[in-house]
């Protein structure tokens, strides 16, 4: 991730309801939630909604796709670990327990690094 994208990223997450739609679609998993779920557990107008899955989309941080009547949308796993990484890739600086605390959070979560790339 190059630092425009980052700033498009951030852009993008800097808006309350639209923080809360991409970590709801990372807990949803790669299957992903249809819109009015997604609309349902934000409590956001239809009008609204789309309004911001549009910017988020635009930003690379989801994607959507048809499944038949319904539009679905996921969290884009390579983009927000591209965001991480574009964070991280020089935090340590020979300090290595500058960056424990987030490989320690990482880590706790149970993410599998090998399995992430497969959705990204």
């Amino acid at each position: 991730m190059d630092e425009h994208q980052a700033l498009s990223a951030f852009s993008a997450l800097s808006q309350e309801t639209r923080l809360r739609i991409v970590r709801l679609l990372v807990t949803a998993g790669p299957e992903g939630m249809a819109a009015g779920a997604i609309a349902a557990a934000v409590e956001a107008s239809t009008s609204n909604l789309s309004f911001h899955l549009k910017e988020l989309e635009h930003a690379g941080l989801i994607r959507s796709r048809r499944q038949s009547r319904s539009i679905i949308y996921n969290a884009s796993y390579g983009a927000l670990s591209g965001l991480v990484d574009f964070l991280m890739r020089d935090c340590c600086q020979g300090h290595p327990e500058v960056c424990t605390p987030a490989v320690a959070a990482l880590a706790a979560c149970g993410c599998n690094p090998d399995q992430e790339q497969v959705h990204g």
